[in-house]
């Protein structure tokens, strides 16, 4: 039998494209805050999971109250996020410069006005794909790698809505050559821009982030050292008006003592501590609401307020 839900994703998501592209501004995202506060309310598996990694972020110190508020702007944040998604197609150059505040940019030319490859290495933080259309418009064209979705022809609907904005798109999965083309992609001057806090493989690299062990992907660490790519990581937040915020942090190189797996290792933590600041500087744009951490459990309202005030 056909599982259906990947189907109703599929049909649901290309609704949307359709739908909310062409509503108007007001009315599409105060249709999405109110899909945030109606999941908020419901506090359900994935809210679960957001506030369990939110309390790893913040710390015990923050009140029950303070990170319920938190989940608030962390699910706004993240509808946010689709709203943008399902309208960009229609964005016109002029808006998105308009829209992106950039801070220390040159963090981020300068390494590509060397030739050498640069990775920009992001967090799951506010909205990537805007960050990415900027910056192939504005600037040059870039490499990404996306997580493969079911059923296939959401994945390609995916990879065609990011294709549209400029982008080049390789599978995370289902091609050989997916390592040798990121590296052929940095030689090319091309930008290889990578989404890099969560692990998507079973061979990820041991880090501490947030105080916590948890794994990362060893590519962006990989590239650094099998090609001397720069290692730039990327900070984006949103404010409370229509603007998006880019800082690109201080561009570093992987460690030249080593061997390869210990250099890949080394960088890689290096690239979990600059997550680490720009995650606790902009929590609520971290739209992580899948496992972060192997012993940081989904947390409810109900637990979160019971932890601290055993009467609940």
């Amino acid at each position: 039998m056909i599982d259906p839900r990947p189907v109703a994703a599929d049909l649901g998501y290309a609704s949307g494209w359709r739908i909310v592209r062409n509503l108007p501004e007001p009315a599409a995202t105060r249709a999405f805050r109110e899909i945030a506060d109606r999941s908020w309310r419901a506090d359900g598996k994935s809210v679960q999971r957001m506030r369990g990694n939110y309390r790893q972020v913040v710390g015990p110190e923050m009140s029950a109250d303070e990170l319920d508020d938190l989940v608030r702007e962390g699910m706004r944040s993240y509808m946010r996020y689709w709203c943008e998604v399902f309208r960009l197609p229609n964005a016109k150059a002029e808006d998105v410069k308009r829209n992106i505040i950039t801070h220390d940019v040159d963090n981020l030319l300068g390494p590509l006005r060397s030739g050498r490859p640069v990775v920009a290495v992001l967090p799951h933080s506010a909205n990537w794909d805007l960050i990415g259309l900027w910056f192939t418009q504005n600037h040059r064209p870039l490499t990404t790698v996306a997580e493969r979705l079911k059923p296939e022809s959401l994945f390609d609907r995916f990879v065609a809505y990011r294709e549209s904005l400029g982008m080049e798109v390789l599978a995370h999965t289902g091609r050989n050559d997916l390592y040798p083309r990121l590296m052929a992609a940095g030689r090319e001057g091309r930008l290889i821009a990578l989404l890099a806090d969560r692990d998507l493989t079973a061979h990820g690299i041991p880090v501490t982030f947030m105080d916590a062990g948890t794994s990362m992907p060893a590519g962006p660490a990989a590239l650094a050292v099998d090609t001397g790519a720069i290692i730039v990581p990327i900070e984006l937040w949103y404010d409370d008006g229509a603007t998006m915020h880019f800082k690109p942090a201080l561009p570093f190189d992987a460690p030249s003592d080593g061997d390869r797996k210990e250099r890949i290792a080394a960088a890689t933590q290096q690239m979990a501590d600059n997550f680490t600041v720009i995650v606790r500087r902009h929590p609520a744009d971290w739209h992580m609401l899948s496992r972060m951490w192997s012993d940081v459990p989904p947390l409810s309202r109900a637990d979160a307020r019971a932890a601290v005030d055993p009467r609940g």
